[in-house]
């Protein structure tokens, strides 16, 4: 008996076994046709729905360290922001935000805004590193995050999740699949999260001002139109109500604030695809999808209470943000069996189409009152991809998008912005069949970010406006599958070059009551250099018995930077780009049902911000969960962070504590500290 796990670093939340002929084929949907994972010319990480449910894993930013050279940036009561090979952006304030890394859950565009990503019902999530300028364009400069969400079953299913553990965690979740008729089904998913946060407020006796209160609601339709058609619908809300309260002047888990803030994320979203495969030439793809949002982000700025200290101020800053964003696109994907060229080559054709617009209103003491901005964008786009047989096992991918992107500002000040910018990018790999289970490939991507502006406090004249970013990513891969039991290895070195590189800075202004005013601001240095290695292996050593790791490393700098206080930082490392990051782990289940899987995952110091020299410590985590499962239902005994390890998740350098007279000193948000829970699962499936 061999355990599932085909999927990169699957096998982390493998429980169960199955014999070899039932291990499925991973297919990479994030793709402009569905390809099978050992078949994908570039560096992908493929965690299926196991992963999630070893790590019992509520959000995204609990299972991306399992992937090589992925980072995150948190600043809120979870991770909205994520780098892949040190690039992407860390937070957002006032200002109007351009993605490096592109979130996609069902499609449905949350970039910028992954705080809704959260991970019940989920099928799997495909983690693509380096450039997608041909797949996704604009928001995918550094990779992209695509989260596939559980379909519809041709027979009833029904699953049901209860979890309770430390710091007042209790989940209830539930899922219910069914056919209607012999051609249509649905699948409904509700969830309901909650827990008191890490946090201590010892001014107001409290324990859950840093609290989680999550819900989680889905609902998809599957109908067979016809023999050719299918039509697929979503439809779902993800309110998350959660407290933040994060930062402490003695940088631990005990705060001071009167105030304390919140961030809160609601969206309803919907989707419509309709497939049709009725020609002996093409396949078409249409596919329509749009989120509304409400997002209510709030902190005490000064972390204390009145009375505190005599040299104290006292104020707070609240960011409420309507977000809608609607997508369109086209795709036609010639059939298997119809091919151009003499019968040698696959091709896609498109067009892309993404419509937002985002109000925001903030409210904070030093504004006498609030100030509104409003921004919208619009990015059209046409995009192409070829896939030629060339002979002798040796196959070409081509791939082409141009995309103008235009967008438009105007705020309570006066403010007022109206930039466009047409940017092509696109890929070109060559991959050879070494034998039945290898590939080897060489690729050459273009990726690129549309510029933008800034709009936060006082900034000067000179730093609003910042120009787009460019990207060249060169990488050579291999790729190696033994389907008998499902080991692999996936190894691939790469350099990506930038240029009009797009830095997140902070500025600090004193105010005549001696309180700080911090800017974050986006500039443009002239070059950087990201270069690494990613590998991931996975290998059955006896029946009973899987390991699997992960590494990545990364060396990054800056060429001919210098920020806007005047400091040289050429040759520099970039932010939030440790130079090594892995995970390995080792699983053992029995006939019996007993299993146990444990992981140790680590990365090194990497600088907080491109403004100052603060650095996160190195920090290596510990996990384990043990349990018995049947063939329907699950008991599980987990805890993550088994050390108890303090590390960090933001950092900033700044002046805040009065007891200091605000001199500037680095402050940091903690990530979670030991958890460990107990979950009960049922699943049925006639």
């Amino acid at each position: 008996m061999k355990p599932f796990g085909l999927a990169l670093l699957a096998f982390t939340g493998c429980t169960n076994a199955l014999v070899a002929d039932e291990i499925p084929e991973i297919v990479v949907t994030a793709q402009l046709r569905d390809t099978a994972l050992e078949n994908v010319p570039s560096s992908v990480t493929v965690l299926a729905e196991r992963v999630i449910t070893q790590r019992e894993a509520q959000h995204l930013e609990e299972i991306v360290a399992t992937s090589p050279n992925v980072n995150l940036s948190a600043g809120s009561s979870r991770a909205r922001f994520i780098q892949i090979r040190g690039i992407g952006e860390r937070g957002q304030f006032a200002e109007p935000l351009n993605s490096s890394v592109g979130v996609l859950v069902d499609g449905i565009d949350f970039s910028g805004a992954a705080t809704a990503a959260t991970l019940f019902d989920i099928q799997q999530v495909e983690i693509l590193r380096g450039p997608q300028g041909t797949l996704y364009g604009a928001n995918a400069l550094a990779g992209l995050i695509n989260i596939v969400t559980n379909p519809p079953t041709h027979t009833f299913e029904s699953n049901v999740k209860l979890t309770a553990g430390n710091y007042g965690m209790v989940g209830l979740g539930g899922v219910i699949s069914n056919p209607l008729t012999e051609r249509s089904r649905f699948r409904i998913a509700i969830e309901k999260y909650s827990d008191d946060g890490f946090i201590h407020n010892d001014h107001l006796d409290r324990n859950d001002t840093n609290d989680h209160d999550e819900l989680t609601l889905r609902a998809k339709f599957d109908t067979d139109l016809s023999e050719s058609t299918q039509l697929n619908l979503i439809a779902g809300l993800i309110k998350i109500d959660n407290g933040y309260d994060a930062f402490s002047l003695d940088n631990d888990r005990i705060t001071r604030s009167d105030q304390p803030g919140n961030d809160r994320h609601t969206a309803l979203f919907g989707g419509v695809e309709l497939r049709w495969t009725g020609s002996r030439q093409f396949d078409l793809v249409g596919r329509v999808g749009g989120a509304n949002s409400d997002i209510d982000y709030g902190y005490d700025e000064d972390w204390t209470h009145v009375g505190f200290d005599p040299w104290e101020y006292s104020s707070t800053d609240r960011y409420l943000r309507k977000r809608t964003t609607s997508t369109g696109e086209l795709r036609f994907v010639s059939d298997p069996s119809y091919r151009i060229f003499q019968e040698t080559t696959e091709w896609s054709l498109g067009a892309y189409l993404l419509d937002q617009d985002v109000d925001l209103r903030r409210e904070y003491t030093y504004l006498p009152a609030p100030y509104q901005s409003s921004f919208s964008v619009r990015r059209i786009a046409v995009f192409g991809e070829t896939r030629s047989d060339l002979g002798r096992d040796f196959r070409l991918t081509l791939g082409l998008r141009s995309e103008h992107h235009e967008s438009s500002y105007g705020d309570s000040k006066y403010v007022q912005f109206n930039p466009s910018n047409n940017m092509v990018g696109g890929r070109l790999a060559v991959d050879y069949q070494w034998d039945e289970s290898t590939r080897v490939y060489a690729s050459l991507s273009r990726g690129y970010k549309a510029g933008g502006f800034n709009t936060d406090g006082t900034l000067d004249a000179d730093l609003r406006r910042y120009e787009p970013e460019g990207l060249m990513n060169i990488e050579i891969g291999l790729t190696r599958f033994w389907p008998d039991d499902a080991s692999f290895i996936r190894a691939s070195i790469f350099r990506m070059d930038r240029y009009d590189v797009q830095i997140a800075s902070s500025l600090t202004r004193v105010r005549g009551d001696g309180s700080a005013e911090f800017i974050d601001y986006i500039g443009n240095a002239a070059e950087g250099s990201n270069v690494g290695l990613e590998l991931e292996v996975s290998t059955q050593l006896v029946d009973q018995v899987r390991v699997f790791a992960s590494l990545g490393t990364l060396r990054t700098k800056y060429l001919d930077f210098v920020n806007a206080v005047g400091e040289n930082y050429s040759g520099r490392e970039q932010a939030h780009a440790p130079r090594y990051q892995y995970s390995a782990g080792i699983e053992f289940t029995t006939t019996q049902g007993l299993f146990i899987a444990g992981t140790l995952e680590g990365r090194d110091e990497f600088f907080f911000s491109d403004s100052h020299a603060e650095k996160s410590d190195p920090y290596h985590l510990a996990h384990l969960k043990i349990g018995y499962e049947t063939d329907h239902w699950s008991l599980s005994l987990w805890g993550r962070n088994l050390t108890d390890k303090d590390y960090f998740v933001r950092g900033y350098y700044f002046g805040n504590d009065p007891r200091d007279y605000y001199t500037a000193r680095p402050f940091t948000q903690l990530g979670e500290p030991r958890r460990y829970g107990l979950t009960f699962r049922y699943h049925w499936r006639s």
